[in-house]
């Protein structure tokens, strides 16, 4: 049976609406539509960094392996790292779980949770994960998946949960 509904006012609108929010979800717009990894949902791309492979973690676990990747990434980025206590209302915070491969390349990315109302920090911190890479192998484990917390300030400088030294309370002076 091949029924066909008359066009109407309300059809053709319905219709001109699914038709643009179908091209543009071709426009890079869903999740890990536009990276170079799956999962990235920006098109970041790794700084030009070094290639050498650092030296094997001793791991035996993905949340032993978390402090090895954070220490790793603070290595790359010392000057982007937030000193002391984090302030109390940070611009972004974002949760990120990164799959590598057991020589410590990067394969995926999962955001649990994007600070989605800072588009550029996902962008940021895709390119750092993507420019630390590559990560010490995992020479225990092999492939593995870890996350962390991203706690970022409005300066641009951030700190890592797993290697966090706190936040100030909304009554403590800054300074």
């Amino acid at each position: 049976m091949n029924l066909k509904l008359p066009a109407t006012p309300l059809r053709r609108a319905f219709a001109a609406a699914l038709t643009m929010a179908l091209g543009l979800a071709g426009c890079g717009s869903l999740p890990g539509s536009t990276g170079t990894v799956p999962g990235q949902l920006s098109d970041a791309t790794a700084a030009p960094a070094s290639s050498a492979t650092p030296r094997p973690s001793n791991a035996a676990t993905p949340r032993e392996y978390k402090q090895d990747a954070a220490r790793h990434i603070y290595a790359r980025n010392g000057n982007r790292i937030y000193a002391g206590k984090l302030p109390p209302l940070l611009y972004a915070v974002g949760t990120l779980s990164v799959s590598l491969d057991a020589n410590g390349r990067v394969t995926g990315m999962n955001w649990m949770r994007p600070p989605k109302h800072a588009p550029e920090v996902i962008a940021e911190i895709e390119r750092t994960v993507l420019s630390a890479a590559p990560y010490p192998p995992a020479s225990r484990i092999g492939k593995l998946t870890w996350t962390d917390t991203w706690l970022w300030d409005k300066s641009g400088h951030f700190q890592l949960d797993t290697l966090s030294e706190g936040q100030l309370s909304q009554f403590q002076d800054p300074r």
